[in-house]
């Protein structure tokens, strides 16, 4: 079962310290509810602007004030796997590196997705939703430390390449 959009729109996953709180600032500054909530985690389908706001919880110290820590990564989800074929296409002929992770359960749900870092390694994710309630759903955090995190240089829910 896919919940991915009709169309695509831009994913920015945050650490957040306090989740009760995020999600109580969130709500009132986008006027929805979270979408899905599970331990440690969050997330908005905003319509108005087009946005996937994800919400992570980390220690306080990971994620600090202000700007600092606050990213975790960057995405855009799109509305199936021909979505994320056409993203890793468009990456290959760009001359980017680029890492694939297809039916993997990361944020609670069953993703493809491929991953590419800006020129000052920023991760982005193209991925797209197969499943919202997986059997093996694993948090955010399953796979490795969050960007920002002491000696963390890969998001949240990427692999090893």
């Amino acid at each position: 079962m896919t919940s991915a959009p009709a169309s695509s729109r831009v994913q920015l996953a945050l650490n957040v310290a306090d989740l009760e709180a995020s999600i109580a600032f969130y709500t009132a500054m986008f006027g929805v509810e979270p979408a899905k909530r599970r331990p440690g985690y969050a997330n908005f389908a905003v319509e108005q602007p087009p946005l996937k706001l994800v919400l992570i919880e980390t220690g306080e110290e990971t994620r600090g004030h202000g700007t600092v820590g606050a990213l975790n990564h960057l995405g855009v989800e799109v509305p199936d796997t021909d979505g994320v074929a056409a993203a890793r296409k468009r990456f290959a002929d760009a001359g980017l590196a680029s890492f694939d992770e297809n039916d993997t359960t990361c944020c609670y749900a069953l993703q493809d997705k491929v991953w590419v870092h800006d020129p000052a390694g920023a991760p982005w994710e193209v991925y797209t939703v197969k499943d919202e309630n997986p059997a093996d759903a694993r948090p955010a955090t399953a796979s490795l430390e969050i960007l920002g995190a002491p000696g963390a240089d890969t998001a949240c829910c990427a692999t090893t390449a």
